[in-house]
């Protein structure tokens, strides 16, 4: 997700062009403390580095840099960021749709040289995601899928993108209202995973999901009830209606290298993103809450495909 709109035309006409310029299931429990997370196993060998490519809006295209750097400090060798393809609120449906001379996607999966595709929709069913996954199959049949849920800007559940009230959101909601944010958009996601799984995958499941909106309404339902220290206001989540700040881009680059590796992030180095926003608040604790929290929720979440046995 992540395009403003609504309103007046005139205003829709003005966020368009600036993003085009840069684009539940309830998680079953939440980290209360450093003894219920697991930790990761250094003496378990690393798994071997990947090849990945993103097709991403600007809610996902801000992970690839610090995601191959937190594979480094793991010690996993050789991972190689492929591509990122970068449309600001876009569906992948729009991705697939690039001509061919520019669909930097299409022709790096016709290499058959990609292990993991990584896509951001906005609302599902999205085409496009069949489309991907049938062309990587068709030269790599090895290879993985990854989706990620992103939030809805403006609050809403993004079946109803692109409605929503940008100019006015109200970020800082109990924990009641935040129940059930985005569900019909997860379960449209969860749906389409396991339409595409039983498809594709040959009796295995090679498409999986990343909980980037349930992680954010833990996180959001805590800072409500005043239970995460470092932050005091949902709002502190968002540089505006849709984008996140760095806690924010640090969550959902753990939760996208939990999935994409099934080992927990708990440990790793503080990101780039927090060291440069100077808060001293955002701490290495901090820092290491959000790993926590990360690993939790995919570990909570069948759709990930990641189990706290997956990673030794």
């Amino acid at each position: 997700m992540n395009k403003p709109n609504r309103q007046t035309c005139g205003m829709v006409a003005a966020f368009i062009l600036c993003w085009t310029a840069t684009m539940i299931r309830p998680v079953a429990g939440q980290p209360e403390s450093e003894n219920q997370v697991t930790k990761p196993d250094q003496s378990a060998a690393a798994p071997k580095g990947l090849r990945v490519f993103y097709a991403s809006h600007s809610l996902m295209w801000y992970v690839p840099k610090p995601l191959g750097e937190m594979a480094e400090s793991a010690g996993i060798k050789g991972q190689k960021l492929v591509g990122l393809q970068s449309l600001g609120a876009s569906k992948t449906i729009q991705h697939w749709n690039l001509a061919d001379d520019k669909n930097e996607a299409k022709k790096a999966l016709r290499t058959g040289e990609v292990d993991v595709f990584v896509m951001s929709p906005i609302s599902f069913p999205d085409e496009g995601i069949e489309n991907f996954v049938k062309l990587g199959m068709e030269h790599n049949p090895n290879m993985r899928f990854v989706v990620q849920l992103s939030w809805g800007g403006g609050d809403i559940d993004n079946q109803d993108f692109p409605k929503g009230a940008f100019d006015n959101v109200d970020k800082e909601k109990t924990p009641e209202q935040l129940k059930g944010y985005n569900e019909r958009n997860i379960k449209a996601g969860e749906a389409q995973a396991d339409e595409i799984n039983k498809k594709y995958g040959n009796g295995k499941k090679i498409l999986s999901l990343v909980p980037s909106v349930q992680a954010m309404v833990t996180l959001r339902t805590r800072i409500a009830r005043k239970e995460w220290p470092g932050l005091t206001r949902q709002g502190e989540l968002f540089v505006d209606a849709v984008h996140p700040s760095a806690p924010m881009e640090a969550l959902n680059t753990y939760l996208h290298f939990a999935v994409l590796y099934g080992r927990s992030p708990v440990g790793l180095p503080m990101p780039a993103m927090l060291k440069n926003a100077k808060r001293e608040v955002w701490n290495e604790p901090f820092n290491r809450s959000l790993q926590e929290l990360a690993w939790e929720t995919v570990t909570n979440y069948p759709d990930s495909l990641v189990t706290e046995a997956n990673e030794n």
